[in-house]
């Protein structure tokens, strides 16, 4: 399991939790959406590879290539996606445009605050499609169960580092790490496409490099 697909986060996520330690209720929210975030993440790898495994990817040659060509299908996507959003960056001189979900971020509940954690690290399709190449790649190997909780461990704690880095900082950094956060935040939402069409570039080809071996033995 390489850190490319370890790495199951977007820029999105990143620039959504720094604005909510920002907000009114920073000190509760943002261990709430790393919370959130580590839940959903840890379910729906889990979910991925017990279907995966339940198909019997390891042993059925039918199975594996069937999870291989996905993953092949899903980079060939992320490439493309790449592509687009590279080409769909906003001018050097324009204004910044955030997603409108984001405005609402300031005046989140704790309860909503867990539940976006949970949509964007099991239900945002970028997340939820490297989580099927971690957990169905998992699957294919037919490790032991006790190997396959640990991967599976290792996969969330990869996946949430950096959500869980900007929480940690900010509640123990004080106002140097507001000030630090604040200029992160300000380049990501500045330079979001760009940064996005690289992620999507490199975790594109991960999981094309990932879904040929398989086919080839």
């Amino acid at each position: 399991m390489t850190p490319a697909v370890g790495v199951a986060i977007t820029v999105s996520a990143i620039i959504a939790v720094i604005l909510m330690l920002f907000s009114q209720r920073a000190r509760v929210n943002g261990p709430l959406f790393l919370l959130g975030w580590v839940v959903g993440l840890s379910a729906i790898s889990g979910v991925i590879y017990v279907i995966s495994d339940q198909s019997d990817a390891s042993t059925s040659s039918t199975a594996s290539d069937t999870i291989s060509w996905l993953k092949i299908a899903f980079g060939v996507a992320f490439l493309l996606l790449a592509l687009r959003t590279y080409r769909n960056r906003p001018a050097p001189d324009a204004e910044p445009v955030m997603p409108k979900w984001m405005s609402g971020i300031d005046a989140l509940t704790p309860g909503k605050a867990v539940g976006l954690g949970l949509l964007l690290s099991a239900v945002n399709p970028k997340n939820l499609v490297l989580t099927f190449g971690a957990a169905t790649g998992l699957a294919q190997l037919g490790l032991s169960t006790s190997d396959v909780v640990v991967s599976l461990v290792v996969f969330v704690l990869i996946g949430s580092l950096t959500i869980a880095g900007p929480v940690v900082y900010y509640l123990v950094g004080g106002e140097h790490a507001e000030t630090e956060l604040d200029q992160l935040k300000g380049w990501l939402t500045v330079h979001n496409a760009a940064v996005m069409a690289g992620v999507l570039l490199v975790l594109g080809a991960d999981l094309i490099a990932k879904g040929l071996p398989p086919l080839t033995t």
